[in-house]
């Protein structure tokens, strides 16, 4: 399922309950900010996510886009080199140029030796037009072998230490969104993250969850948390309205980022309207999106919609 691409579009015919309505904000935007954790640098908090942005026809409407974005006002912009083979990195370096200091910036790598992860590095500096990141992060952890290659002998962690030692990125972290346990697994066996990417969305609960599995660990270690899938891959657009699954994300403890990866300006401006007033859910409105998260309309059928977790 997708999310309508035009203003506004995606909140049309949803169902929505009180101050979660749609907003009517916007203009010059102002994004609510947030410390991410301790790294103590402020960030918007929402960000552009670069994993879709490969619905843009080209590079240059992609840069166009980022651009746009950062003008109204968002401040974070995450990136892979797997996302667009390449060309989602190409997109921001055109887009962010002139502006690269005054933005939060991160990549990602899958490799897991550090000689892998090095050269990913440098390639991702010349397609963003950088000589440092942010954030750089080891991308989809999904399993206790991935974390024995990560932090053994070689392994990528070895790169990620010298990188932060050399200036080439200010924090160091990991994605993922398969398996909840290997997530706090590898945040109880390596302290020194800065950073964590996971799940956090209203369904999350009902099978296998991250939220509260692998958020609490990140809670306690005072790691900067940010949230993906948010919309659950738009499924859960069946019951709620995008507002409703923002603020749900980010009204969950020790979550201090949403990652939106909307690739078009339509759906990252119902994004921005959605929390250019925001305010954290009661535990009432939680438990009430919780419920219509997982009931009627087909919603949530475990990992049926939830299929990028691991098969229990």
């Amino acid at each position: 399922m997708r999310r309508r691409s035009f203003v506004g579009g995606a909140f049309a015919g949803v169902p929505v309950t009180g101050e979660f309505a749609v907003p009517r904000k916007l203009k010059g935007a102002g994004i609510p900010t947030t410390a991410f954790g301790k790294t103590g640098v402020k960030v918007s908090v929402i960000a552009q996510g670069g994993a879709r942005m490969d619905l843009l026809p080209d590079v240059p409407s992609a840069a166009a886009h980022v651009r746009r974005v950062y003008d109204l006002g968002v401040t974070y912009f995450d990136c892979s080199r797997l996302y667009w083979d390449g060309r989602a990195e190409e997109a921001y370096g055109i887009g962010l140029q002139g502006v690269r200091k005054n933005v939060f910036l991160t990549t990602k790598t899958v490799k897991r030796t550090a000689r892998e992860a090095q050269e990913e590095l440098e390639t991702s500096f010349r397609l963003l037009k950088t000589d440092y990141v942010d954030l750089w992060q080891a991308h989809a952890v999904q399993s206790h072998e991935d974390i024995d290659l990560l932090l053994g002998p070689g392994g990528a962690i070895e790169a990620f230490e010298a990188a932060k030692k050399a200036g080439k990125c200010r924090f160091i972290g990991f994605t993922g969104h398969h398996d909840p346990e290997v997530h706090a697994a590898l945040l109880k066996a390596y302290r020194k993250w800065d950073t964590v990417m996971m799940p956090v969305h209203a369904a999350d609960h009902a099978y296998l969850s991250f939220e509260k599995t692998a958020l609490p660990v990140a809670l306690n270690h005072g790691v900067g948390t940010q949230a993906i899938k948010v919309f659950g891959k738009a499924f859960l657009l069946r019951a709620l309205s995008p507002a409703e699954c923002l603020q749900y994300a980010l009204s969950q403890p020790g979550v201090h980022v949403a990652v939106c990866g909307a690739g078009t300006q339509g759906q990252m401006e119902d994004n921005i309207r959605a929390v250019q007033d925001f305010r954290k859910m009661s535990p009432e409105e939680i438990a009430d999106v919780r419920g219509r998260a997982i009931a009627g309309a087909g919603v949530y059928s475990g990992p049926m919609m939830e299929y990028w977790k691991k098969k229990a």
